[in-house]
This record gives C-alpha cells, sequence and structure tokens, in this order.
C-alpha cells in the first residue's frame, strides 16, 4: 500500500518489518526480518525518518529505530494526498497572462465604445482625462460607477461640466488664445492596468490601448502632471500670463 503513495519497495519492506514489532530495531535485526540488503539498509533507514514515518534514538553505543503509528502515518498521507489534489486543481485554474501588445483604433466610434467598455468593466479605479463636451456624455457612467465604490478621478479640459456629482473633478480651463492650439484628446486608465490613449490627427481620431505595464505608468504620471498643471493654472494664471517665458512653454502644448 505504502508503494501506492510514492515509497519504493525496500521502503515499504523496512516500515512493515518496524511496524509489526512494538520494540526498536537496530539496523541489522530490520535487515533480517524485512529482507532488505545490508548495503541499502541506512540509505532506505534515512529517507524514512527523513519522509517522517520512521523515527530514530541512540541507546547506549547502538542507534535504534520504530516506526511512526500506522494511524498518524495514514492521516499524513491523507493530508499530503488532498495537498496535492488541491495544488493540481490550482495548476488546471486558467491563468490570465498580461496582453503587453500596444493594439491600435482609428475610429471615432470604435474609440468611443472602448472607453464606455472599459468603465463598464473597472473593478477598482477609474482615471479619465477629456474635453468637457464629450465628458458630458459618459458623466452619469461615471457616477454610477462611483455609487458601485469604484474610484474616480477625472480632468475635465475647457470648462466645468455642470450638474456632475463626481467625488474628484478637476478642472483645466486653457488660456485665452490655448484653446486654439490645443487639440481634442482622451485618456482612460482603468484598475491600474490598462490605458486607452485617443488624440486627433489631421482630423482622424487614432488611439493606442495597451495593458503594458511601462505605458500604464507613463499615463498614470501624465495624467497627474496635467492635474498639477491645472491646480497651477488656476492658481497662478494671472502671473504665468504675465510671464513671456512661461507664456511660451505653456503655448507650445498640445494635450
Amino acid at each position: 500500500m505504502l508503494q501506492k503513495f510514492g515509497y519504493s519497495q525496500y521502503e515499504s519492506k523496512v516500515y512493515e518489518a518496524l511496524v509489526t514489532h512494538a520494540e526498536p530495531l537496530d539496523a541489522a535485526t530490520i535487515v533480517k526480518y524485512s529482507g532488505v540488503p545490508k548495503a541499502k539498509i541506512y540509505e532506505v533507514i534515512a529517507r524514512l525518518v527523513e519522509k517522517g514515518i520512521v523515527s530514530d534514538a541512540v541507546s547506549g553505543k547502538k542507534r535504534t529505530y520504530i516506526a511512526i503509528p500506522m494511524q498518524i502515518v495514514i492521516d499524513k498521507l491523507t493530508h499530503e494526498f488532498e495537498q496535492d489534489i488541491e495544488n493540481l486543481r490550482k495548476a488546471g485554474e486558467k491563468k490570465v497572462y498580461a496582453d503587453d501588445q500596444v493594439w491600435s483604433l482609428k475610429t471615432e466610434s470604435s474609440i468611443q465604445a472602448y472607453f464606455r467598455e472599459l468603465i463598464e468593466e473597472a473593478k477598482e479605479s477609474i482615471v479619465l482625462s477629456m474635453w468637457v463636451d464629450e465628458f458630458m456624455d459618459i458623466a452619469p457612467l461615471l457616477e454610477e460607477k462611483e455609487k458601485q465604490g469604484i474610484e474616480v478621478e477625472v480632468l475635465v479640459t475647457g470648462g466645468k461640466p455642470a450638474g456632475v456629482a463626481l467625488s474628484h473633478i478637476n478642472i483645466l480651463e486653457p488660456s485665452e488664445g490655448h484653446e486654439m492650439i490645443l487639440e481634442q484628446f482622451k485618456l482612460i486608465i482603468t484598475d491600474g492596468s490598462q490605458v486607452l490613449f485617443a488624440g486627433m490627427e489631421e482630423g482622424n481620431w487614432q488611439a493606442m490601448r495597451t495593458m503594458a505595464q511601462p505605458f500604464v505608468k507613463f499615463f498614470i504620471e501624465f495624467f497627474y502632471h496635467d492635474v498639477a498643471l491645472a491646480a497651477i493654472s488656476k492658481k497662478y494664471a494671472k502671473e504665468l500670463m504675465q510671464d513671456s517665458d512661461m507664456k511660451a512653454l505653456l503655448m507650445r502644448l498640445r494635450y
């Protein structure tokens, strides 16, 4: 029976010899009752001690051995078997591997549909940045996600969205003349694991979507840089626009 649990024939014979004797046995006596060759006996006993079904002790100058009681061995084998079954079950579970590809989207309808899908599938957090006119279309969906416990933080460019009840709204108001240079864009990052960034190029929408972590981390930083810029521009708008170098630098921004 032990052989069915992965024990060798010699190991099984040694354990049988020990468990059927009430008193401890030395190696020579184990050889006598088990039939295991003398040249192999110490190697076999050492494996059984290591596996925890035989104990050893030194009495005088002689080392003797005794079997762990059968019920304890049964409990041990049962536990190990159940653990192996659980490990096997886990090994068979489908794993989700990170998709490090960068995928492109090129139609406005596809990009907008993907934005909504990412919002709807978010489990923990949504970071979003876009112009106010498009933001108003998805604001109700964001409000619903926040009610579900999803952390939502947005940056809205071009004006304050009226009647939107979100806890974390940042507003970027372009300075006079700058709104003519800024191009339409939209950015969403969900659960810190997936990003979609879309921008307008020559009148056409183009977007990239990826789960590659270097890009995700970059766009998270991109978002918070814009949040910081929005806060600084709001607080020091007059001073910035009066500084010709700062004004020239800000006017170079396209997004």
